[in-house]
């Protein structure tokens, strides 16, 4: 825990720039949440041996150590979702997703990307339905020191299916038809209780 106060600092005062109106200390998986239903995780990458909610799959573009944020936030009929890293490769852009289930030890465990209404044919790849208003997508580029933040609405809540993880990707999200949403090989993912 000793390790995580100066993370829990920085967190706290990202989330209060979010505009989350309670954010309260995760417990020791690095979940919480907050007033509202909000839910908040933070933690830092690990190799998935030895990881407890941030898993990372490739060492050389998501260094062990390098830290992560992710704030859901419900509104009346919307979902804000920001995510923050630190201490990945400087001036990168790199793809990521809500996807349906937490990380696991295997990248795919995950499963594919959370949809509000879901493509009847999977793997999905239409537009119509992996774009950035049925999917959440957080794709950010570094700045020179390895950090970004990014922010996602989408025009609807979760129901009883919710999303698990947030799953960082090597490249940019495709948006062509036969590739829409495909972002290359997970590289990390983080845990969130959506």
């Amino acid at each position: 825990m000793k390790r995580l106060l100066p993370l829990l600092g920085a967190a706290t005062a990202l989330v209060a720039a979010a505009g989350v109106a309670s954010a309260h200390t995760p417990d020791g998986h690095g979940h919480g949440h907050g007033h509202g239903g909000n839910a908040v995780t933070v933690g830092r990458f690990a190799p998935p041996d030895k990881a407890t909610n941030a898993f990372t799959y490739d060492s050389a573009l998501i260094e062990p150590g390098s830290k992560v944020m992710v704030v859901a936030t419900p509104t009346r009929r919307s979902t804000k979702v920001q995510l923050s890293v630190w201490g990945l490769i400087p001036n990168r852009t790199y793809g990521s997703h809500a996807h349906q289930k937490p990380c696991g030890l295997l990248p795919a465990d995950s499963g594919a990307h959370h949809q509000h209404e879901v493509d009847p044919a999977q793997p999905s790849v239409d537009p119509e339905y992996a774009n950035p208003k049925n999917e959440i997508w957080l794709d950010f580029t570094t700045d020179s020191r390895g950090r970004a933040v990014v922010t996602s609405v989408v025009p609807w809540r979760f129901d009883d299916r919710r999303a698990g993880s947030v799953v960082i990707h090597a490249e940019k999200t495709a948006t062509e038809p036969g590739k829409a949403g495909t972002a290359g090989p997970r590289l990390g993912c983080a845990t969130v209780k959506f």
